[in-house]
């Protein structure tokens, strides 16, 4: 199992919130680069980049090449942590065009992370998927009480959670993130139950998130792993010394 450290970024500053509230911020570093390479310095085999800027946003402006001297400074964070740390990157916020994908796999994300999309415009995740493979395209599904949140978390549709996954299984997606709003930036335990269902209801390889407050949490999800349970993200808990990153690796046998 992989434990993914999370590197939030707003306003080009590694910061946490507390379930999604862009008025309940915790900045923990001016530095996303250093934090980057704070974490995989303890052991970290992958990176967890989020661009909360554009997933607050209506919407990310489509950058062409052309336009790079141009990039958001989140963008530029990602570029430059892709460049020195030497780990994958998944990376996610506010893409929700094929140009912005394109754009995140060329500055060096190793796979992309599609959250509100894969509600409004679905078949972008399948044009995806068709031009740069399965492997590449990760769906984020984002959830309150089952129900799937949009638009950074501010919108709470009808979908229900498992049905939007099989809907994304049956367009060729291999994983998502599954994410439980309510418990994220808490610190209150991972929902091991609805990550578990979400596994096995659909097949799909899940990274967990949201919640996670101990390595007793980081145990109850490593017992889950043969059923779909690929990782796990961690923010808070790290940030906070809550958990030590070595410690929850030698939980998952990384260290």
């Amino acid at each position: 199992m992989i434990i993914f450290p999370a590197i939030d970024l707003r306003q080009g500053r590694c910061v946490r919130l507390r379930q999604g509230r862009p008025d309940a911020e915790t900045i923990f570093s001016e530095d996303p680069l250093a934090v980057a390479r704070h974490w995989t310095g303890r052991g970290a085999e992958w990176l967890h980049v989020v661009n909360l800027d554009g997933a607050l946003a209506n919407g990310e402006i489509s950058m062409t090449k052309s336009q790079m001297r141009q990039l958001p400074v989140n963008w530029m964070h990602l570029r430059e942590i892709a460049s020195t740390v030497g780990v994958p990157i998944q990376f996610g916020g506010g893409l929700r065009d094929l140009d912005s994908i394109a754009l995140a796999l060329e500055l060096g994300a190793a796979r992309v992370i599609l959250g509100t999309v894969a509600v409004r415009q679905p078949q972008v995740v399948a044009q995806a998927i068709e031009r740069f493979g399965a492997e590449r395209i990760v769906v984020s599904i984002d959830a309150r009480e089952g129900r799937v949140a949009v638009q950074g978390w501010k919108e709470i549709s009808h979908l229900d959670a498992v049905d939007l996954a099989c809907r994304m299984r049956d367009m060729r997606v291999r994983r998502v993130v599954y994410t439980d709003i309510a418990r994220d930036g808490m610190l209150t335990g991972i929902n091991v139950k609805a990550t578990r269902w979400l596994a096995e209801e659909t097949g799909l390889q899940v990274i967990a998130s949201g919640g996670v407050a101990s390595l007793q949490d980081i145990r109850a999800l490593r017992d889950i792993e043969p059923c779909g349970v690929e990782g796990v993200i961690v923010g808070q808990a790290l940030y906070t010394g809550a958990i030590s990153l070595p410690d929850a690796l030698a939980v998952v046998g990384q260290a």
